[in-house]
């Protein structure tokens, strides 16, 4: 059979498609109207489960020592506690530091502005690591020189040199969020709050901030599972046996009975049970957070074609 088409005036004939091309693409369209049938959950959960598969594979292949694994698994995730205090306590520490860092980007005073942009530059601009060993071997330096009281106040233990300099590292980036989150609330909104003669304070506390935290809490959750994995960079300062966390634990259990992989392995899954676990959570504050604000439900018509989704703000 030949197809034919006008062109110019002149009829052509296009030859006929060869029978092994018109076979080809009768197959892959029956298999797109094949996969188009299948749910997108169930095709997601074939995916994850032959990646698994092959890891399980190699994971055989490779014959590590599972029954020391299994042994030495509880030691290790002894030291879950320490890594979600660690993180939690910096985490708090760098939304405050996010918050003055935010105002004082938006502010007109020139002092404000140029102590947060050096604050912002220099933390953003130096790996986190380096700022470990600043503040936890710089600082008893500079009190020494400083003299009393200043030695014993700035010689840190190494739980507080880790909270500190996580602190002020995702401070400084988180400071950006801070300020996305601010300025996204309409001008119109502080306006009404001066015109009701609400202080700097006020506005903020009552109009500015629980408004513009719907747009703030959600990358914070990020940049909270992303600094309970940097919470390994501090064991680089040598933490006590008591306040070991995960990697630390992990790193010297492997060393002493020259098992690395095996317990690095088990040091893995544990950040990723954790990071999962959270991210489960950091969803569902999510979606009762954009609860009142954005309300959308599409409704199928009886013609079967969508409504659109009707958008509602509040004021």
């Amino acid at each position: 059979m030949t197809a034919s088409r006008e062109s110019g005036g002149e009829h052509v004939v296009q030859p006929p498609l060869p029978p092994n091309h018109q076979h080809k693409r009768s197959r892959r369209e029956a298999l797109e109207l094949y996969s188009a049938r299948v749910p997108f959950r169930l095709k997601l959960v074939v995916v994850w489960a032959v990646i698994l598969g092959v890891l399980v594979a190699l994971f055989a292949a490779a014959s590590f020592d599972t029954a020391w694994m299994r042994e030495n698994a509880g030691f290790i995730a002894r030291g879950i506690t320490w890594t979600i205090v660690i993180a939690i306590l910096a985490i708090a520490l760098a939304c405050v530091l996010a918050l003055l860092g935010a105002l004082g980007r938006l502010s007109r005073n020139a002092i404000a502005v140029g102590v947060t942009s050096f604050y912002t530059s220099f933390f953003r601009g130096t790996p986190l690591i380096v700022q470990l060993f600043l503040i936890y071997l710089a600082l008893p330096q500079i009190g020494i020189a400083l003299g009393d009281p200043w030695a014993d106040l700035l010689t840190l233990d190494v739980l507080t040199a880790g909270v500190i300099a996580l602190g002020l590292n995702y401070g400084a980036y988180m400071t950006e969020i801070f300020r996305a989150g601010i300025q996204s609330v309409g001008h119109g909104q502080s306006e009404a709050a001066e015109a009701l003669g609400m202080t700097y304070l006020q506005k903020m506390r009552r109009v500015v901030l629980p408004q513009g935290f719907r747009v703030i809490i959600p990358p914070t959750g990020n940049e909270f599972i992303a600094m309970m994995k940097d919470t390994a960079l501090v064991s680089f300062l040598g933490t006590s046996i008591d306040q070991m966390e995960i990697f630390r634990r992990a790193q010297l259990l492997g060393r002493a009975d020259f098992r690395n992989l095996e317990a690095l392995l088990v040091a893995a899954l544990m950040y990723w049970g954790l990071t999962t676990i959270f991210q489960y959570f950091q969803l569902r504050l999510e979606h009762r957070l954009s609860k009142g604000y954005v309300r959308g439900t599409a409704r199928v018509a009886v013609a079967g074609q969508r409504e659109p989704a009707a958008t509602t703000r509040e004021t």
